[in-house]
């Protein structure tokens, strides 16, 4: 009996055990994860039957049976072809193979190597020690990322960068909540260089696009911020070549010693507490602890190490430049699959441009001519639109500014600043909306006389801090000072030329006529 009809006859006492024990079909078959119609078919079945079954479907023919013997010789001279490639082979020599899905021919595949006892053999790879390099001679750089439970049951995702100096295994990890690019790869450069305090001759990479732009047959292209910083640098790059990372396994070993011993099971707060964090568990464990191939702890062999180093000097890396983005007539950008509100105005027409630069996750707005307009942090979501302006709000002018024009309406102008301030204190989200409403206030009647200090030194007395109180008492004011004056209403002319009309008196009918007439 071989294996997988053992495997069958375990399933079917299984199911006759759990009937006899009061399953249902659909409980049984929820239970071994089946069919309920294999399961009723089971049950109907005696072992006789049963056994008769297994035969018979051992024995059946399969679609593919004239092709076993070319499957067998291929198989024979070349043990290590795969199913597909045997799929490719039954179709270049047989012009009359049937459409069969890849999932029928690997089945016949593993068919024939089990009847013929032909495994598997897979190529194997020779590997030998590398010899240890000098201290100072090599650093080893890659990238990872992982996905951390935060305070909320949320998921956040984090990227982080490990650098490994080969002759101490002297580690290095820095993280970030957003995607790498050759900027912040650069930036993660002179964290590490910071933290060893000194520079590798050689630092060796994978193939990563935030690096590298082509191979290009050992002529490497490199991406034009990171070009500028290695020469900027002076060490010298290394790439291993596309899916190979046993030639870089130091650093391989890292990233999963990372990801298994600090961040499985981490609860992630912010990005800062994450690195420090980091900081700590490289000092009392990834670099304190015996390495386990050379049985040093990576800290002493540091400390032979460091002096080998290039020297270190601070470098201030140049921000990037912000891109222009076009305004779009809803006065909105398009940034990273999100649109970003801006200020009421700011589209001027077509070909109006701002300009936007990413710091870490957060995005400022300029116009062009270099005046910030609004800041946003940076969204992971898609086809969001962002922002808090209202777009009837009026954003010309600052607080001060406003607050400056105001003062010129009132005779004490210190006394009138300091309750603008008591409003901007107790209003600090509205201030805005609180000095429009009094600017329009005071624009509207500008022919007020004395009633804007009346209506100050009303506030003031009465402790009345915001706009809306400040126009009420304004125009109770306004009311009581037009209250006896008498408002004649300008007679307008009909035909200015003619002033002599203005004396004459209309004709004037007689009330007795309309009676005598509704009477009769």
């Amino acid at each position: 009996m071989n294996h997988k009809d053992l495997n069958n006859w375990i399933m079917y006492y299984e199911i006759q055990k759990l009937q006899r024990l009061g399953f249902s079909i659909s409980k049984i078959a929820n239970y071994l994860k089946c069919n309920f119609r294999t399961v009723q078919k089971y049950l109907n079945m005696t072992e006789q039957e049963y056994e008769q079954f297994l035969i018979r479907s051992s024995q059946r023919i399969k679609l593919l049976d004239c092709y076993e013997t070319f499957v067998k010789d291929k198989l024979l001279e070349f043990p290590e072809t795969t199913a597909a490639q045997l799929h490719d082979w039954l179709k270049e020599h047989h012009s009359d193979f049937p459409e069969v899905s890849p999932r029928t021919v690997y089945n016949f595949v593993m068919f024939v190597r089990g009847k013929y006892n032909i495994p598997l053999q897979p190529k194997e790879r020779d590997y030998f020690p590398v010899e240890e390099l000098p201290y100072g001679e090599q650093a080893q750089v890659d990238f990872g990322e992982y996905n951390l439970k935060t305070s909320g049951s949320k998921r956040k995702k984090v990227r982080f960068f490990v650098m490994v100096l080969s002759r101490s295994r002297m580690k290095y990890l820095w993280f970030t909540d957003v995607t790498f690019t050759s900027e912040t790869v650069a930036q993660a450069h002179e964290y590490a260089f910071e933290f060893f305090q000194g520079i590798p001759l050689v630092i060796v990479y994978d193939q990563d696009r935030t690096i590298l732009v082509d191979e290009n047959i050992g002529d490497v292209i490199l991406t034009a911020v990171f070009r500028q910083y290695a020469q900027s640098r002076g060490f010298k790059l290394h790439f291993c070549r596309k899916s190979d990372p046993q030639s870089k396994g130091k650093v391989e070993n890292v990233v999963q010693y990372v990801k298994k011993n600090f961040l499985y099971n981490r609860t992630y707060y912010d990005i800062k507490t994450l690195n420090e964090d980091a900081l700590s568990w490289l000092g009392r464990t990834a670099n304190y602890l015996p390495h386990n191939y050379t049985r040093k702890a990576p800290q002493e062999e540091f400390a032979r190490e460091q002096p080998c180093l290039l020297p270190y000097v601070p470098l201030a890396l140049k921000n990037p430049q912000p891109k222009p983005y076009h305004v779009r007539k809803t006065n909105v950008i398009s940034f990273k699959g999100n649109f970003y509100m801006l200020p009421q105005g700011t589209y001027k027409g077509t070909g109006t441009q701002v300009n936007v630069e990413e710091k870490q996750w957060v995005i400022n707005i300029f116009n062009l001519k270099g005046e910030q307009l609004c800041s946003y942090p940076l969204s992971t979501s898609k086809g969001q639109t962002i922002g808090t302006f209202h777009r009837h709000r009026d954003t010309t002018g600052k607080i001060a500014l406003l607050i400056n024009q105001l003062q010129e309406y009132f005779t004490n102008k210190s006394k009138a600043e300091e309750w603008l301030h008591h409003i901007q204190d107790k209003y600090p989200r509205y201030t805005r909306d609180h000095l429009l409403l009094i600017r329009e206030t005071l624009t509207r009647y500008k022919e007020n006389g004395e009633i804007p200090d009346k209506t100050l030194d009303f506030c003031i007395k009465n402790e009345l801090v915001s706009g809306t109180e400040f126009r009420d008492v304004f125009y109770c004011l306004w009311d009581q000072n037009l209250s006896g004056k008498q408002i004649l209403t300008p007679i307008t002319l009909l035909n200015e030329t003619n002033l002599l009309k203005i004396n004459e008196t209309p004709q004037v009918s007689n009330i007795d006529d309309y009676e005598s007439i509704i009477n009769n």
